[in-house]
């Protein structure tokens, strides 16, 4: 075993040089790894989970027309309204040309819309509230059902799957959006309301159309009956007119936006959502003439339907 003694190191006492190289050694070794975790890109906090489940003090609030259904509410329930002979062809053009120039433009009108709501009201002037009701659930099935956003439906149901409560405010009759709201499966819903005495339609309205401040307002005054903490609410919108309601929340969403409340969420770091399959025609440059075609069209249909009943 001696003579493989060379084999073996032999021991030797560490001297102040080698204490001094091996302290040298472990804070350089100490400052290249703060200095790698310096270097190393940051890691993304996971953006907190929402909505957040059980908190029973937030609610959410969706606007109706184009942001949880494709087109007007007022537009769809006047088709169904006119085929049951609620009124005349030259009604329907009218409603046809209104939703055109919703779809092409992608804003509301506001001399459309007042000349909508005041149609509308004519029409249902003298009929019982139950009626109207009881149409507006066919109506739903017959031309609504299939023009819902699946996108904003999920939106809301992750909302109810938390346990919030869940409000379509829109400026359409508030029994049109209260057959939608129930047909979702939502909470409710805030709309216009028409005046009715004894069941029975006036003609006239109760205040105003639940339309741009007047959301607002409609909102503020529930979230003070509910108990809600608005700064922990949500609200959905595609209109710069729904800006006054989004801002009152702590969580507004832009969905579907016209160019308007694009710009305005932008600016303001809202959260968008598009779930339309193309641009519009006004957003692609698609010549005027083009517009004025589609809306003659749609008048023409609606000529040639109510020829093919006579």
């Amino acid at each position: 075993m001696a003579a493989l003694g060379w084999l073996t190191p032999r021991r030797r006492s560490a001297t102040a040089r080698s204490v001094l190289a091996g302290e040298a050694s472990a804070e350089a070794a100490r400052k290249s790894s703060q200095e790698l975790e310096e270097l190393a890109p940051p890691v993304a906090a996971e953006e907190p989970e929402f909505p957040v489940l059980g908190d029973d003090r937030a609610a959410a609030f969706f606007d109706l027309d184009n942001t949880v259904m494709q087109g007007a509410a007022l537009f769809h329930f006047g088709r169904g309204l006119y085929k049951r002979k609620f009124f005349e062809t030259r009604d329907l053009a009218r409603f046809a040309w209104q939703q055109a120039w919703f779809r092409l433009a992608g804003v509301e009108d506001p001399e459309h819309m007042q000349e909508a709501r005041d149609s509308a009201l004519s029409i249902v002037k003298g009929h019982r509230v139950a009626e109207l009701m009881s149409i507006g659930e066919e109506i739903y099935d017959e031309y609504m059902a299939e023009r819902i956003w699946p996108g904003t439906r999920a939106l809301a149901q992750a909302h109810l799957d938390a346990g919030q409560k869940v409000w379509l405010v829109t400026a359409a009759p508030v029994e049109i959006a209260t057959v939608i709201a129930r047909r979702l499966g939502l909470t409710g819903a805030l709309g216009t309301v028409a005046e009715s005495v004894g069941g029975i339609y006036t003609g006239k309205l109760v205040g105003e159309p639940l339309h741009g401040p007047a959301k607002a307002e409609a909102v503020r005054a529930l979230a003070t009956a509910e108990g809600l903490d608005l700064s922990r609410c949500a609200a959905y919108s595609d209109s710069h007119n729904d800006i006054p309601m989004l801002s009152l929340v702590g969580h507004p969403y832009a969905i579907n936006p016209d160019a308007k409340l694009r710009r305005h969420a932008r600016d303001c770091d809202w959260r968008l959502r598009d779930y339309r399959t193309a641009r519009k025609a006004a957003k692609v440059g698609i010549p005027a003439a083009a517009g004025v075609g589609a809306v003659a069209g749609g008048t023409a249909a609606a000529i040639a339907l109510h020829r093919r009943r006579r």
